[in-house]
């Protein structure tokens, strides 16, 4: 059996001249968690939705298990829908909302009784199923939905932002549970967010996706580690970003002055002297205290702090510029002592350094 459940291919959605979703081409992995995460207008619902048969390709194709899906009436895919809102009967228990999938195709009573308890048990609502949508927290509501879902054994599960509708501690807590679970039975799933707390929490692999294409697919490591545009370093984690020149090459190593005043070496070599880049570097990298050093070592001062709970954000800028660094450390290492005019000695390695066409 090929280790590849969904393939896409050159998908194309097009609504008008000037508004296109793709060409999108991507595997998803057999038993693997894939997010699709964008922001609003991106084309990650599209995509889902496409793959659920609720709008019509322009052009491409897709397939599961090496069966052409593409053709098929929604209601002919065999691939499970979490929506958003839940989409519960709300006159109806949780056993019969759970069951209905099933009785649409005229599985015999004894062997629904079977599967639902057994899926109501995986979600952990054994006890639940003669209660009402209405008697449910939004947590149990949204359990049902996986519940649903799971109970026609789907070889894919699309999840639409399913746990966009709860308050944060619950989400935290349902991603995990969603994680264990996916885990345990090893179902392949896709699931949109525009979260990427919640899609880095979640995923095997991401693909983040803006203007209707796919602008990097990586693991969460690799997408924040290593973004492969300036756009990809903005919209996932925190970054200081600047304007800069390419002053001069060395090896493996290019020498950069940006905008705001200073220098900066970076191990990103593909770019020659006098071209235009855009500096990244994450808030968490730069270095605070250490040895004095020539290579991206600054003396700074404090010109703002933030006590956050477990982090302190502080602001610095470097002696002799007009930037403005922020830099993330723990609370517990005694940086939220500092007072706004401390001086500080600031140093971040080359490697963490990227540079991206400006």
């Amino acid at each position: 059996m090929s280790p590849i459940a969904l393939s896409i291919v050159n998908l194309v959605k097009r609504y008008s001249k000037d508004v296109v979703v793709g060409p999108i081409s991507l595997d998803v992995r057999r038993g693997e968690f894939f997010s699709l995460l964008g922001e609003s207008g991106s084309g990650k619902t599209t995509l889902l939705r496409c793959i659920a048969g609720f709008e019509e390709l322009t052009s491409g194709k897709i397939s599961l298990d090496g069966e052409t899906l593409h053709e098929k009436p929604a209601h002919r895919r065999n691939v499970g829908l979490v929506f958003q809102s839940y989409a519960l009967f709300p006159h109806r228990t949780v056993f019969e909302n759970v069951a209905f999938g099933l009785r649409l195709r005229r599985v015999p009573n004894p062997a629904i009784t079977e599967r639902v308890q057994n899926v109501l048990r995986l979600v952990e609502m054994p006890d639940l199923g003669e209660r009402y949508p209405s008697q449910l927290s939004g947590g149990q509501q949204q359990r049902v939905a996986i519940a649903r879902a799971l109970v026609l054994e789907p070889p894919l599960i699309l999840f639409d932002e399913p746990l966009s509708n709860l308050d944060a501690k619950l989400r935290v807590q349902l991603r995990s549970e969603l994680k264990s679970l996916q885990r345990r039975i090893g179902m392949t799933c896709v699931f949109v967010t525009h979260d990427q707390a919640e899609a880095f929490a979640l995923s095997d692999r991401i693909a983040v996706l803006a203007n209707g294409g796919i602008v990097q697919i990586g693991t969460s490591a690799e997408i924040y580690e290593t973004p492969v545009n300036a756009y990809v370093a903005e919209f996932v984690g925190s970054s200081n970003q600047d304007k800069a020149a390419v002053v001069r090459c060395d090896g493996d190593r290019v020498l950069v002055r940006t905008a705001t005043g200073f220098e900066l070496w970076s191990n990103s070599a593909k770019h020659a002297p006098g071209a235009n880049v855009l500096t990244m570097f994450r808030p968490e990298h730069v270095e605070l205290g250490g040895q004095d050093s020539d290579v991206n070592s600054f003396d700074c001062a404090l010109t703002d702090l933030t006590y956050l709970g477990e982090d302190t954000h502080l602001r610095l800028t470097p002696h002799g510029t007009n930037a403005s660094i922020l830099v993330v450390k723990k609370s517990d290492e005694g940086w939220s002592a500092l007072a706004p005019g401390a001086q500080l000695r600031m140093s971040i390695r080359p490697s963490k350094v990227h540079l991206f066409e400006g």
